[in-house]
């Protein structure tokens, strides 16, 4: 089969297609014939050397994919030969052929592409996991998005807003406030002309439930301001960095809870839960059209380097997907 590879640790033009064998589905895992996969940081964490795949796990990058089931190891169960799944992958997704765990399996949902649905599982799992699971952002509610105009930050601002939490999201330019508008986020925020501290606290009086950050670095500080009384931090990534100095008065005053994930490790029955999760709260919203995966680029799979170069130089909104042409 086609695939990508990392020749070495480096910038994008270390990705380069590469031919693999088809890898074949162990007890409890399928085979998928993809059709396309989504593109998502950790991957270019991983191309940088920083983020290996955990144990067992190919070297090939890519966290998510769709298409259709080709062979079913033993003991898989609720699936069969040529249905159309997307699904959370530990790797392997930058390739024509991948095995997934039966867990992390989902439908595709009526009415989409396989593009569309190769755009939901890592941003959708990272989202309810700890916008909903762990941070339990509730109806009534007001919580704090960085990054909206991401592939996380649209799908968070989407599904706070199905589940009725009021939205507060920045972004870096007035194009990209415009977009988060659009996906109806209650205030957004241009953190490059103003400061998002004081547009928080100005808009909710008190502060915000719940944040989302992805930056890391000083908006730690700056969201410990902003959060209310027994608010919680969820950290899922950091642009700027993990290493920050935090004043920890405010968090014993407000009584604030500071918490974070990594998804990729976890065993399969923790994200085999998140699956029976959505497919039962969130799959109706995605049929119906009340929330829906935001594309903004699309790759053949050989162009890999330009859609991590793209991924790299933040201008995109929405999600990067990678097309398998047969």
């Amino acid at each position: 089969m086609q695939a990508i590879e990392i020749s070495k640790p480096g910038a994008p033009e270390v990705l380069v297609p590469c031919e693999r064998d088809i890898p074949a589905p162990k007890a409890g895992e399928v085979l998928i014939k993809v059709k396309a996969a989504g593109v998502n940081r950790p991957d270019c964490v991983q191309r940088k050397g920083l983020y290996p795949p955990p144990p067992g796990v190919t070297d090939i990058p890519g966290l998510e994919v769709a298409g259709i089931i080709e062979a079913i190891g033993e003991e898989v169960k609720g699936f069969a030969v040529g249905d159309s799944v997307c699904a959370l992958v530990p790797g392997g997704g930058y390739a024509e052929y991948c095995v997934s765990p039966m867990e992390t399996l989902l439908p595709v949902p009526e009415g989409f592409s396989f593009m569309e649905a190769a755009a939901i599982p890592e941003n959708y799992f990272t989202v309810w996991s700890n916008v909903f699971d762990r941070a339990g952002l509730r109806a009534g509610e007001t919580i704090l998005i960085h990054g909206g105009s991401s592939g996380i930050g649209a799908t968070a601002i989407q599904l706070a807003k199905a589940f009725g939490a009021t939205v507060i999201t920045t972004a870096g330019s007035d194009e990209k406030v415009a977009f988060c508008e659009k996906l109806g986020a209650d205030k957004c925020i241009n953190y490059r002309e103003q400061d998002f501290v004081e547009e928080v606290l100005s808009f909710t009086g008190g502060g915000v439930n719940v944040v989302l950050d992805m930056v890391g670095g000083e908006y730690i500080g700056k969201n410990i301001m902003c959060l209310a009384p027994d608010g919680r931090h969820v950290s899922i990534a950091f642009l700027t960095g993990p290493q920050v100095e935090v004043n920890m008065m405010p968090v014993m005053l407000k009584r604030l809870t500071l918490t974070g994930s990594t998804l990729r490790p976890r065993d399969n029955g923790f994200k085999g839960d998140i699956a029976n999760a959505l497919k039962t709260q969130v799959w109706p919203l995605l049929e119906k059209g009340q929330a829906k995966p935001v594309i903004d680029s699309v790759f053949p799979l050989k162009d890999a380097d330009k859609a991590h170069a793209l991924m790299e130089a933040s201008t995109h909104k929405g999600k990067i997907i990678l097309e398998v042409v047969e």
